[in-house]
């Protein structure tokens, strides 16, 4: 039993000396440079094991800069099922094959409230969210909640759009605060625009919004700060929705 990757084509393009008896049912590694203990699984890809005969007998998804070594090889043999290994240090930014398909509107104007009562607005500086205590809550901000669906994704990624625009709101990096970025329309599809997409989670009455294109980042709210990304305290990054 040998193992190979099998999602990447240029492996299949070298060609190989058949393999000997004595190579028969034992682990292998195929690449066209010298064989080492440890390899190195540069994306993302299928491992599987096939026998002398051909037939496929066991198959393991390996991701980003994994690495594989005759233990893992060994877990294989002797693992019954498929075993998914999640990513450990891949980037986003390798990520952006992965495209994400409009489902429909699942709230229409809205109005996000943090932990401490504070409701969204517009902060007149740019084009930024703040938060702040509103005695009439028609001063907030409304957002449209728009679902999105992938292949890869059990979470459900969302774009938040304030209502009667084409204003997204749109995730940067830790600390940074939130950019309001207009678009044409509502994309029908999202493979590059990553920062628009915000893996919706429910907990008891809270509600959370983690970047799609920063999975560490939530967005957040802080006194004397406008809206901004953070993994969390001493940012609050516990959100109600109200419908209107």
């Amino acid at each position: 039993i040998f193992c190979f990757p099998s999602s990447q084509k240029s492996f299949y393009d070298a060609s190989y000396e058949p393999l000997r008896e004595d190579q028969m049912n034992k682990f292998m590694s195929l690449d066209t440079s010298e064989t080492s203990k440890t390899s190195k699984l540069s994306f993302k890809e299928n491992v599987v094991m096939v026998a002398a005969s051909g037939k496929i007998l066991k198959k393991r998804r390996l991701s980003l800069n994994q690495f594989i070594t005759d233990d893992d090889l060994e877990a294989i043999a002797n693992n019954t099922e498929e075993e998914i290994i999640k990513p450990r240090s891949a980037h986003y930014s390798f990520q952006s094959n992965v495209k994400y398909n409009f489902m429909r509107v699942i709230h229409q104007e809205c109005i996000l409230n943090d932990a401490l009562n504070q409701s969204i607005i517009r902060d007149m500086s740019g084009p930024y969210l703040t938060a702040t205590t509103l005695n009439n809550l028609e001063e907030a901000v409304k957002f449209d909640m728009v679902a999105y669906v992938s292949e890869e994704d059990s979470q459900l990624p969302v774009t938040l759009r304030i209502s009667k625009t084409q204003l997204f709101v749109s995730a940067q990096n830790e600390d940074e605060p939130v950019l309001l970025k207009e678009m044409p329309e509502t994309p029908k599809i999202i493979k590059d625009e990553t920062n628009l997409l915000f893996f919706w989670e429910k907990h008891g009455s809270m509600d959370y919004f983690k970047s799609v294109a920063h999975p560490k980042l939530f967005i957040a709210t802080k006194q004397e700060k406008l809206v901004h990304m953070a993994s969390g305290p001493p940012s609050i990054t516990d959100f109600q929705i109200l419908e209107k």
